[in-house]
């Protein structure tokens, strides 16, 4: 039996527009430090940072599987917002605190580093050369 991906991307839409439908103002909790979190430092507060993601909050809304991005104002500055799924910690109406918290998620590992000049280090290790030295 093959894997089945993640429900944490469905419960966040059915969250957020079951809140919506209650006339309520989602709110989504983020680990701010997660990587791929684009998200405005100033208001980061102890690592995590609270967003409105209400309709009338946020422009160009997308929440697929992968991430949540929409355009917010901070301070009077517009700004994009990228929020990985694995980032969210909790997803919430601001009026009641009903939602849901998500067990974290540890971070990928980040890729490993390759660039030509290694890649043709590599190549080259390990294999007897056929050059001779000629005096």
């Amino acid at each position: 039996m093959s894997e089945m991906t993640s429900n944490r991307p469905y419960l966040i839409r059915a969250i957020h527009e079951w809140i919506c439908d209650n006339g309520l103002t989602t709110h989504l909790a983020v680990n701010a430090g997660f990587p791929g979190v684009e998200v405005p430092q100033d208001f980061v507060q102890d690592g995590q940072i609270v967003l409105n993601i209400a309709p009338r909050a946020v422009t160009q809304f997308v929440a697929d599987n992968d991430e949540i991005a929409f355009s917010a104002r901070f301070g009077g500055m517009p700004m994009t917002i990228r929020v990985p799924i694995n980032a969210v910690v909790a997803i919430f109406a601001r009026e009641n605190g009903q939602g849901m918290a998500f067990d974290p998620v540890d971070p990928p590992e980040p890729p490993t580093p390759t660039t030509p000049e290694l890649e043709k280090k590599d190549q080259g290790r390990g294999k007897v050369s056929h050059l001779k030295v000629v005096k």
